[in-house]
């Protein structure tokens, strides 16, 4: 088994990972009025900045697509441990929110993110239990942990 050891630059704590699962690799030109292209081509999106004029995606609706599907997988994975069937029309609703705070030279941009989990048919015990327990697991949610706000609602 192969180790692989990644430095946590925010702590300088060692993260090591046993095995990497998948690598997405991704160059983008031309910054928030430019383009994004996956190497594997499967990704080639125009992007645009947010309110502006043009037609493209920008940064907050890509982030929001993965973590709300990351999340549904990591609910599925942890319902199937806690045997617990996730409806087939499961969904999650991410909103991603490019905020600011200060002005002039002080000016900080910063992320925040709501996320409305749906579970239609399970019980409001099981969603809850779900739902803390993707929020522990999830990639995404554990690369935002005491990083940013995150608000999740849950629906049954």
């Amino acid at each position: 088994m192969e180790t692989i050891t990644v430095i946590d630059t925010t702590n300088n704590a060692q993260i090591i990972a046993d095995k990497v699962l998948y690598t997405g690799k991704v160059k983008t030109t031309g910054g928030r009025e430019g383009a994004a292209k996956s190497t594997d081509g499967r990704l080639d999106v125009n992007l645009s900045t947010p309110g502006g004029s043009g037609s493209g995606t920008n940064p907050e609706q890509l982030f929001a697509a993965g973590w709300s599907a990351c999340f549904i997988g990591a609910m599925r994975r942890n319902a199937a441990g806690l045997q617990i069937a996730i409806p087939n029309d499961t969904a999650v609703e991410a909103e991603i929110d490019l905020a600011t705070t200060g002005e002039g030279s002080s000016l900080a941009f910063s992320l925040q993110a709501r996320l409305y989990v749906y579970l239609p048919g399970l019980t409001t015990e099981q969603a809850n239990t779900v739902v803390a327990a993707a929020h522990q697991t999830c990639p995404y949610s554990k690369a935002t942990r005491g990083n940013i706000n995150v608000h999740i609602s849950v629906s049954v």
